[in-house]
């Protein structure tokens, strides 16, 4: 066993040529994976499959992570690698049990593997160590079998913690920004609420506080200004005052119908009421100017005042 396991080791670091740099160098090659990765197949979902069955045979306890994480909560991006949460323990199990059999250490002393017949990268997370720079933080990576969920006869980590630990790391490690844009994929695609944030380690909740609102940017607004005291200032008879308010009110009537409406905040105490739209069309429609326009100078000279 042990002359098989140092002759796999031995053809595999001779002549390898990973995954990875065959992707980088094979343009071509490159999109047909990328391509059967979405449909579920290619290289690096045969590799995911295959670890995942021998770690089930092993019992050894894991959760898949990272972008296959992502992949099966509904976020189909693609991945190069396959990324494993595993306790240390369970680590030692994978090394004593698969390296040099369909796997091999990528180099001495290495904690990952390689899927020989693919070139696939494994990379395992221990649970335990800090997501992100890999420095102390109210975040570890947790046990897998506390936050495993299984799909298909595949572990793969909860939601909760693939965003809770996405932003431990992105809010740590500069180099992990990815993470953070994960989380604001995952947000918009699954339509995650904003008091998901509720389940969260509070040392996080915060930064998806900020990143929700990221992806839920306030629609911008077209406003005009309606005074109701200038209206009539030019009549020279009360058939004109009429026909002119009448022509106001038919106006407010269509505008209502275009769903234009009176801002809360404006009113109409102080004979300005300011009404309102998100529709670029309706407010092209009645001449309505982007809200940013708009310039208060009174309040701005009671400003200037202080």
């Amino acid at each position: 066993m042990a002359t098989n396991r140092s002759n796999a080791a031995a053809g595999f670091h001779a002549g390898v040529d990973t995954y990875e740099n065959r992707m980088s160098k094979n343009a071509e090659w490159a999109m047909s994976e990328a391509s059967l990765f979405f449909e579920g197949k290619g290289a690096v979902q045969q590799s995911f499959r295959k670890i995942a069955a021998r770690l089930n045979e092993l019992k050894i306890p894991y959760a898949v992570v990272g972008g296959l994480a992502l992949f099966n909560h509904g976020f189909r991006r693609y991945t190069e690698d396959v990324d494993i949460l595993v306790t240390r323990d369970g680590l030692k199990e994978i090394h004593k049990a698969l390296d040099g059999l369909g796997f091999i250490r990528p180099f001495a002393k290495s904690k990952n593997l390689r899927d020989v017949e693919t070139k696939v990268k494994i990379e395992f997370l221990i649970a335990g160590d800090y997501p992100g720079d890999g420095k102390p933080k109210d975040i570890r990576f947790p046990d897998p079998d506390d936050v495993a969920v299984e799909r298909d006869g595949v572990k793969i980590i909860n939601l909760r913690t693939l965003v809770e630990l996405k932003l431990a790391s992105g809010m740590s490690g500069k180099d992990r920004m990815k993470d953070l844009a994960d989380v604001q994929e995952i947000i918009k695609l699954l339509d995650l609420r904003r008091d998901f944030s509720d389940a969260l380690h509070e040392s996080v909740r915060g930064k998806y506080d900020e990143i929700w609102a990221d992806a839920h940017p306030r629609p911008k607004r077209y406003m005009t200004i309606w005074r109701n005291k200038f209206l009539t200032i030019d009549a020279k008879s009360l058939d004109e005052m009429i026909e002119i308010l009448g022509g106001a009110v038919q106006e407010l009537k269509d505008m209502r119908a275009d769903g234009v409406t009176l801002d809360p905040d404006g009113g109409t105490a102080d004979d300005y009421a300011y009404l309102v739209t998100t529709d670029s069309v309706i407010a092209k429609k009645y001449g309505m100017e982007d809200e940013s326009e708009f310039w208060d100078e009174d309040e701005d000279a009671e400003e200037g005042t202080e």
